[in-house]
């Protein structure tokens, strides 16, 4: 009895998710009427503005991850290795974007780096993008943060940096070329989680009026019928994407880590 009621609350989320998704699929391939075609597919990926909003939050997201990265990482470390005690804080603070609306966040950065401020980023495009850059490596922080440190727990961080030590390395090469390359799954999870996040963000690039993949979908979804549907469609297959990669690369290194 419990297992027909585990299956059958299964499938009921199964239907609630996927019949939508069907829908919307479905929807989408009626552009040309009474034909099931790719019309709305085509247009959305021959039009300009796709390939430039999609090729500018590419490159943010692939800046994000770095900017996390170098960020998360050697934190994350050293908060395992020298300073536990300060782990409930750090697991805080990281939790805040989750608690902290994006449109807060994006409205300070407005306020403390407009025009007349002491440090007026929003004068110039080169520094707006890298304030979407330093508020998308918040949003992203918490699913980073805790991939990481994820990672981090199934290694000896302390044997291996002594050992590392013993040989002479340095800070810099013990991060490197020892810790990193032994949570590099953990890093990579949270690499695909940060583009997903970045590839639908709306809020922050809209308000700092950059042209990202999000405000053209919004855009787009004004003003098409079919169209929206099937950048929809994209959007979703590139977020589960990300997510089957992960996945992926898990296997891949459980069977490159598994003895002949």
């Amino acid at each position: 009895m419990k297992r027909f009621w585990a299956w059958g609350a299964l499938i009921v989320g199964l239907l609630y998710f996927i019949l939508p998704l069907i829908g919307m699929t479905n929807f989408s391939l009626k552009m040309r009427r009474g034909v099931y075609s790719f019309d709305a597919y085509a247009v959305v990926l021959g039009d300009p503005r796709f390939q430039q909003t999609f090729t500018y939050s590419v490159t943010l997201a692939l800046l994000t991850i770095i900017v996390g990265v170098v960020l998360v990482v050697p934190t994350a470390y050293w908060v395992r290795l020298k300073l536990p005690w300060l782990r409930p804080y750090i697991e805080f603070i990281t939790l805040l974007p989750l608690v902290i609306p994006a449109i807060v966040i994006v409205f300070g950065y407005i306020r403390l780096y407009n025009t007349s401020s002491w440090l007026p980023l929003t004068a110039t495009s080169l520094g707006t993008d890298a304030l979407l850059v330093f508020g998308y490596t918040t949003l992203a922080l918490p699913y980073m943060y805790r991939a990481v440190d994820t990672g981090l727990r199934t290694i000896d961080v302390t044997t291996l940096t002594e050992a590392a030590q013993s040989m002479g390395a340095g800070w810099f090469t013990i991060i490197g070329k020892v810790i990193l390359p032994n949570v590099l799954l953990a890093v990579l999870s949270g690499a695909f989680l940060t583009f997903a996040i970045v590839i639908g963000e709306f809020t922050m690039a809209a308000l700092l009026n950059r042209p990202a993949f999000g405000p053209y979908m919004q855009l787009l979804g004004a003003n098409r019928a079919y169209e929206p549907a099937a950048l929809a469609v994209i959007a979703f297959v590139i977020t589960w994407g990300c997510l089957g990669l992960i996945q992926l690369v898990s296997r891949f290194q459980k069977s490159a880590q598994r003895p002949v």
